[in-house]
């Protein structure tokens, strides 16, 4: 049985949790503060014994009237708990300021989505990713990626790789046991899927698909590497049917790529990539599918950066379940070779063949 399937709260319990929602985010901007003031920090070097108020704000650079504030909505938060006068770093607090994980969502969340989050009911309404106006007058975020402010454009890119970083070193074993010599990166980024590639495999070709913009970026990272040789770009905007696609590849890769698209504009790029490639080629997909996730706190991260698709990125697109993301690829005209789950962090990896 799904474990979706069934209210695991009492009345009560729900009250109390719907309070807590209600006061959600200045919780989260009480935690953000709490450790960019660097009160977390100074905490964790206290150890079991803590401070008193005074001393964290001595010791922090911040006025005893704030550290106090902050520490009374960090008890409630779970992030300290307190000994007579003293607050101590709880268990929730140390990861907060210790797990790269939460860092890195924390900031994205913050630096990204945070005040883009507001235009979400209109995003609804509208079909349109009505949060982008935070950041410029894009159609998507994917154009505006070069030009977002420094703090949030490091986000973002922190935030896209940690995720895939994690799920290299077995990728590339899969990958290469075919023996590619040609491999074409769709929504290749920054490039390093390609790098990645390259300093795997001495003889491998890759070929970016990317908007200009973006490929220009991993073009200027191949060179830097030293793979100009073998890192080709072939820019495009994959939802326009008269670029043509390139032209040969033994494998045709998209990591965390068909999440930026709706079903429909899934089901194009599919039966282009179809129609392009060779017969014995092989289709890669590496994707993040909320029903794979075997820890509550993934599907949860998930759902929420669905929403960041929503409002940010082009507000018809979302980390898919994994049923809906097989059918799509079945009206396609591919079949599954294999599907392996729990890759990285919790990736699942298609391969795919012409049906």
């Amino acid at each position: 049985m799904s474990r979706y399937a069934v209210d695991p709260l009492t009345a009560l319990q729900a009250k109390e949790q719907a309070q807590k929602l209600a006061f959600a985010p200045i919780a989260f901007q009480a935690a953000q503060s709490l450790r960019e003031l660097g009160i977390l920090a100074v905490l964790d070097a206290a150890g079991p014994t803590g401070l008193s108020a005074q001393q964290i704000a001595e010791r922090s650079g911040v006025s005893e009237y704030g550290a106090k504030v902050l520490l009374d909505m960090g008890l409630s938060a779970l992030l300290v708990t307190q000994d007579g006068d003293n607050y101590v770093l709880a268990r929730l607090g140390h990861f907060l300021l210790h797990d790269a994980m939460t860092r890195v969502n924390m900031d994205f969340t913050a630096d990204v989505c945070y005040r883009a989050m507001s235009h979400l009911t209109e995003t609804i309404r509208s079909g349109r990713p009505e949060g982008l106006r935070e950041f410029g007058d894009w159609p998507t975020i994917y154009e505006g990626l070069s030009r977002l402010p420094e703090k949030a454009r490091k986000s973002w890119f922190d935030f896209d790789h940690f995720y895939s970083d994690k799920a290299f070193p077995e990728l590339l074993q899969r990958i290469f046991a075919e023996r590619p010599k040609t491999i074409v990166d769709i929504g290749g980024n920054t490039g390093k899927w390609s790098l990645q590639c390259c300093a795997h495999d001495e003889d491998v070709h890759m070929t970016i698909v990317d908007l200009p913009r973006q490929l220009a970026l991993a073009l200027d990272n191949a060179r830097e590497h030293g793979f100009e040789a073998r890192i080709h770009g072939h820019p495009m905007n994959i939802l326009d049917d008269s670029q043509p696609l390139p032209a040969e590849a033994d494998i045709w890769w998209m990591s965390q790529f068909l999440d930026c698209f709706s079903p429909m504009e899934i089901l194009r790029i599919l039966r282009r990539i179809r129609a392009a490639m060779r017969p014995d080629a092989s289709v890669y997909i590496l994707e993040l599918f909320w029903d794979r996730q075997h820890f509550e706190a993934a599907a949860y991260s998930l759902n929420a950066t669905s929403l960041y698709f929503t409002c940010l990125a082009n507000g018809n697109s979302r980390f898919y379940h994994s049923k809906d993301m097989l059918d799509i690829v079945e009206e396609a005209g591919f079949v599954v070779a294999e599907q392996v789950d729990d890759i990285g962090l919790g990736h699942t990896l298609l391969r795919l063949r012409a049906g």
